[in-house]
């Protein structure tokens, strides 16, 4: 599973179950019980590591945006959690959803969702 940890929604993206790609799932908001729904979706889903999005400075180092979305990753009880570095990971996003004619703008989830996918699929890619 990959989290693209934001203020205020969180996009949700499975891989399929050879590890190879990724998809979309949903955005779940971040409120007092969005962990509980993540781990809710993780465990129907036989998820069993979560990678998140660790938004580091361009200087690769860790600042609050980052230290917030370890904070909330620690939330989710059960599973190993695994940051991945996702600096970049919106402005892709985006690409790829501007290349679909997505209306993106309309709805910031799908950036999100998409974000996720992206953060997962770097993973991926890394033999995760």
């Amino acid at each position: 599973m990959g989290l693209d940890i934001g203020t205020k929604r969180i996009g949700v993206a499975l891989s399929d179950y050879l590890l190879i790609t990724a998809s979309g799932h949903s955005c779940v908001a971040r409120d007092k019980d969005a962990a509980e729904k993540i781990r809710q979706i993780a465990l129907e889903n036989n998820v069993k590591k979560i990678v998140a999005g660790l938004p580091l400075n361009m200087d690769g180092t860790c600042g609050a945006q980052a230290k917030d979305c370890m904070d909330f990753a620690a939330q989710i009880q059960g599973f190993e959690i695994i940051y991945e570095d996702e600096r970049l990971t919106s402005e892709e996003a985006e690409e790829r959803l501007h290349a679909r004619k997505a209306d993106f703008k309309k709805d910031k989830s799908l950036v999100d969702i998409e974000s996720a996918c992206v953060i997962l699929e770097q993973y991926l890619q890394k033999g995760g």
